[in-house]
């Protein structure tokens, strides 16, 4: 008998301890997303994160982290907005607009700590406005055409409505089409070739002017000269004047912002949209892309550096 007690004593001994393991299991580490991001500032922006799952366990710390570098974890800058499941907004702080932050929620139980699982770098021009980036292949391109009054470096690109200064302006230049904002905050701006290739920058940091070779790579992915344009443009009649085979498959929403020609004239908005790169073929010709309401293809052509058009970075 005493030899069958100590047994029970090992089973129950045994069992306790196996009851003990199980209850100190690990929950799982919290799901979220990230919310994008939006009333960019000079120095501050808003964004935040909604929990879906808490992993099983109480959820002690929630916010956001941000870095100049992708994947950024509580290690780098980061709010605190509190504990508890939901959707949470955050103001980040201490920012500078020119620059590209990468930003992603997190919340942490006590299994450890989970990011949303989409990742929002925030663009930002030096004026600026926001744009979005779409992965398409191996490349980034922006989404949104671009809109900056400025450089980099936080001078002016010149603004230029009269069309004879349009003509013989050899530095770098802007306008809305037709001299109107409400074009320009849809389109986006127009540029001569002077901004484009100016030393100081006209992209947002991180970022520049696509080349001869990188536009021809996107096209070849997305379909070939002849189809690529029905992958790229955005859907519906919004802001084409004829659009009907148009997926914008990739996310890279095309749109048909028109052109200033070099005598100042402007045309083909709803018709065509019109794209520098940033690739010189001899001293007065730059290879250029459009893409055009009637049909499915991306032309790539020669014009000359006075022409003027809007361009995807």
């Amino acid at each position: 008998m005493k030899t069958i007690k100590k047994m029970y004593n090992s089973v129950f001994v045994f069992l306790c301890f196996l009851i003990f393991v199980f209850s100190c299991k690990p929950k799982d580490i919290p799901v979220l997303t990230t919310t994008e991001v939006s009333n960019l500032s000079s120095n501050s922006a808003v964004t935040g994160g909604t929990i879906i799952s808490d992993g099983g366990g109480n959820i002690t710390a929630s916010g956001i982290c941000w870095s100049l570098k992708e994947n950024p974890t509580i290690a780098d800058f980061k709010t605190n907005d509190g504990s508890g499941n939901g959707t949470f907004t955050s103001n980040i702080t201490g920012i500078n607009s020119t620059k590209v932050y990468y930003v992603r929620a997190y919340a942490t139980n006590s299994a450890g700590t989970g990011y949303g699982n989409t990742v929002v770098s925030i663009i930002a021009d030096a004026d600026g406005n926001i744009y979005h980036k779409v992965v398409i292949g191996t490349q980034s391109w922006l989404v949104e055409n671009l809109r900056t009054t400025k450089y980099r470096s936080g001078e002016s690109v010149s603004t230029v409505t009269d069309a004879t200064a349009w003509s013989y302006a050899t530095f770098g230049a802007c306008c809305d089409y037709n001299i109107d904002a409400a074009y320009g905050s849809i389109y986006g701006k127009l540029y001569n070739f002077a901004a484009i290739n100016d030393s100081r920058n006209i992209a947002p940091n991180g970022w520049h002017i696509a080349t001869d070779t990188e536009w021809t790579l996107l096209i070849n992915y997305t379909g070939g000269e002849i189809n690529a344009a029905k992958k790229l443009k955005e859907i519906g009649l919004t802001h084409w004047k004829t659009n009907s085979e148009a997926t914008s498959e990739y996310g890279f929403n095309a749109l048909p912002g028109g052109i200033r020609i070099p005598n100042g004239d402007f045309g083909n908005i709803t018709e065509k949209g019109s794209w520098w790169s940033s690739s010189e073929n001899n001293s007065t010709t730059v290879w250029y892309f459009d893409m055009n309401y009637d049909n499915n293809g991306v032309n790539r052509i020669l014009v000359l550096k006075g022409m003027v058009g809007q361009y995807a970075v």
